[in-house]
């Protein structure tokens, strides 16, 4: 990743925390690591733990944002909250995982789509 990539993948992950607190959302952590990548929201939404996966994009030369998300991306998201679920003992409480699109191709859009399993 080029450090203009982590530039860019940093500012719409704050642009999304900003855009969830609006929404009432409480953030819990920023960027949890994991072999194989990361998770780079969790966040509380009511009684829902809410795992997001953030995608930026200034430029529609590979699609647009949300087309990123992978499935192979989607079973890692998977993956991850189960880990996460399981090492802070929360196996019981509800939750998903989401996506966060921030398209400065399209009007600084943000997209939030929610509950990407289903």
């Amino acid at each position: 990743m080029t450090n203009n990539n982590k530039q860019t993948g940093d500012y719409g992950e704050t642009l999304a925390c900003e855009f969830l607190k609006k929404q009432g959302y409480k953030i819990l952590e920023r960027n949890f690591r994991i072999r194989g990548g990361e998770i780079d929201i969790v966040a509380k939404d009511k009684d829902d733990l809410v795992f997001v996966e953030v995608k930026t994009r200034y430029t529609r030369e590979y699609g647009s944002p949300a087309e990123a998300v992978t499935p192979w991306k989607i079973r890692f998201l998977i993956r991850a909250s189960q880990f996460y679920l399981l090492r802070n003992r929360l196996l019981e409480n509800p939750y998903r995982i989401d996506v966060i699109a921030v398209d400065f191709t399209n009007n600084n859009e943000i997209e939030h789509i929610k509950n990407i399993t289903n």
